[in-house]
């Protein structure tokens, strides 16, 4: 369970409670290892079986085998889920038997990763945003990514907010903006909107403008805006990135923790070719972040809470504007069961229909201004 101490969420919805759960996945070998993964179990039977019995130091083959043993159902979705939480155990395992961290047996150099604040902060007052992004001030954290979408005043204001309290940290300094809508916008709408925030903000990128398989709405969105566009986090398998980058759709490719290590490193390898960067997002990206650091293309991680999941401890730190990984074989993700057991609250996976997991039955056909997304002043459409 992660707790925030507060609601989170993005245009699609809200976490009212702040009480989000995490799925863990835990692999252990005849050799006394475990590995760990977070995400999804489903499908998990099917799935394992393309690697139970196997030497785990095959990752990248046993993620293979992994995809193909979900061929005739498909790997999307939570099934991509689960193979990516297996995959993440298994460089785990693998890089705890070499006795190295991971990010030195990925061939890594520099332990530091470049990390911009994402507070997942739609529905907090002023007086919160701004607390919650001088806490990463000072960490020294330089660019926010913001969650926004539905009052074009709104977000105005409140990236306005955050980039006085991060100037403020950097003694004048411009810091980073980003905006992330989750899909919530038409083509027209998306240009419209950011070139109107862009009278008076400059913007890093627009996140999830369009929906994410929309290749020529995301080209008519990136040639009508400054910003740059950046999407990526909900697509499974190179497969659905091809079209996008073919189309010269993307140009801050992401990918999320959720999918797994050898997915990022295939993405990664996919987008340098194109001169892309590639920019990792998620709650907890541990394995991303070690990850990162072996790329060419790697730009900034996510960094969502400076706080793990209950349970959960991290090998890291977070200074001078990044992550920074320890020395601890393997992920250096450590879990401690007995706290997790003792976690009364039924997390379940069942979706709840005001969560950000469930699309609103009416995003992308929005006409005026959503009155009730959060706290803040009034604004006009």
């Amino acid at each position: 369970m992660h707790e925030w101490g507060r609601t989170v969420g993005d245009a699609n919805g809200v976490h009212a409670d702040g009480n989000v759960p995490v799925p863990i996945i835990m692999v252990d070998t005849d050799e006394g290892i475990t590995g760990v993964g977070l995400g999804p179990h489903a499908h998990l039977d099917t799935v394992f079986a393309a690697i139970e019995g196997e030497d785990p130091r095959g990752v990248t083959a046993l993620y293979d085998r992994m995809l193909r043993q979900t061929f005739k159902a498909g790997h999307a979705g939570a099934v991509f889920g689960t193979i990516g939480a297996l995959d993440t155990a298994l460089w785990d395992i693998k890089a705890q038997a070499a006795g190295e961290p991971l990010w030195r047996l990925l061939g890594g150099r520099d332990r530091r990763v470049p990390a911009y604040a994402s507070g997942l902060d739609i529905s907090l007052t002023d007086e919160e945003l701004a607390s919650l992004y001088q806490g990463y001030a000072r960490h020294g954290l330089r660019a926010a990514k913001l969650k926004g979408g539905l009052d074009l005043e709104r977000d105005r204001h409140r990236l306005t907010l955050v980039r006085e309290v991060l100037a403020e940290a950097g003694h004048g300094s411009r810091p980073g903006l980003m905006l992330d809508v989750n899909e919530s916008w038409t083509r027209k709408q998306a240009v419209r909107h950011v070139c109107e925030l862009e009278r008076t903000l400059d913007l890093v990128w627009i996140e999830e403008p369009v929906r994410r398989w929309d290749a020529e709405g995301l080209v008519t969105v990136g040639r009508g805006i400054r910003a740059s566009v950046a999407t990526g986090e909900n697509l499974t398998g190179l497969d659905q990135y091809r079209p996008l980058l073919a189309a010269g759709a993307v140009d801050i490719v992401q990918t999320a923790a959720v999918w797994g290590i050898t997915h990022f490193l295939r993405v990664s390898a996919l987008a340098h070719a194109h001169d892309l960067p590639v920019s990792p997002i998620g709650t907890t990206p541990i394995g991303l972040l070690h990850s990162a650091t072996s790329v060419p293309n790697h730009l900034v991680s996510e960094l969502q809470d400076l706080r793990p999941p209950l349970g959960v401890s991290l090998d890291l730190t977070v200074e001078d504007g990044a992550f920074i990984l320890g020395d601890s074989a393997g992920l250096g993700l450590t879990i401690d069961e007995d706290t997790i057991a003792s976690l009364t609250r039924r997390s379940g996976d069942a979706l709840e229909a005001d969560t950000p997991n469930v699309r609103p039955e009416h995003a992308g056909r929005r006409l005026l201004t959503v009155a009730d997304h959060g706290a803040g002043p009034p604004s006009s459409p």
